[in-house]
């Protein structure tokens, strides 16, 4: 379900007017996450910690109203809620794109979460279905400690989905860090808006 938001009384009319007009309205950000308690509380409970932080992730997107707004023909959408498409590798190390529905409850989603990968691992090809817009773009690259990160986009389709990236854990003298790469649609979503999702996301990780 989604509403629309009535633009001329928005307080960011003036905002997504500007930044619509961008060939490249995305802005992005990379943070160190701490995720020591994190991944023991996904190992005790016997969740991958893909899965685990994958739920987290979602549980702070859904938290976060701007990380909901939804451009489509030049309107803003309000979508109830975000699902996620992330990026699953296949053994021959091809990846394709998945559906990640988002469940409150960890142990479902972690159950739904199963099935799809290995849907993903079965299925031959890069989209494996017709994807909505109410989601986020989600990819884990575990090899790299990267510092930065940008995004293939192509500036003639219309792409207003926030995209949330990983790198590789870092373990050092017990402590476990990972860097989360944030972009999102500056008509859409401010500085503060992401401010807003990173610390709604640590707190669920430290939790």
């Amino acid at each position: 379900m989604k509403q629309k938001l009535d633009i001329n009384s928005w307080k960011r009319k003036e905002h997504f007017q500007h930044f619509i007009q961008m060939e490249e309205p995305f802005f992005g950000v990379t943070v160190p996450i701490d995720c020591t308690k994190a991944y023991t509380k996904a190992k005790e409970l016997g969740i991958s910690f893909f899965t685990y932080y994958l739920h987290k992730t979602l549980v702070a997107v859904n938290a976060t109203e701007a990380f909901r707004y939804r451009i489509i023909e030049n309107e803003v959408y309000l979508f109830d809620q975000i699902d996620a498409s992330a990026t699953i590798l296949r053994e021959d190390k091809t990846f394709g794109f998945s559906l990640m529905v988002y469940s409150e409850d960890l142990t479902e989603f972690a159950e739904a979460t199963k099935t799809e990968i290995t849907r993903i691992q079965n299925t031959p090809g890069l989209i494996t279905l017709k994807f909505s817009i109410n989601l986020i773009h989600f990819s884990a690259v575990p090899w790299i400690n990267f510092t930065s990160y940008s995004h293939a986009r192509s500036f003639t389709f219309p792409d207003s989905c926030p995209k949330i990236s990983f790198g590789k854990m870092m373990d050092e003298n017990g402590k476990k860090t990972m860097q989360m790469a944030v972009h999102v649609h500056h008509a859409l979503v401010d500085g503060y808006d992401v401010g807003l999702f990173v610390s709604s996301f640590e707190a669920l990780m430290n939790s």
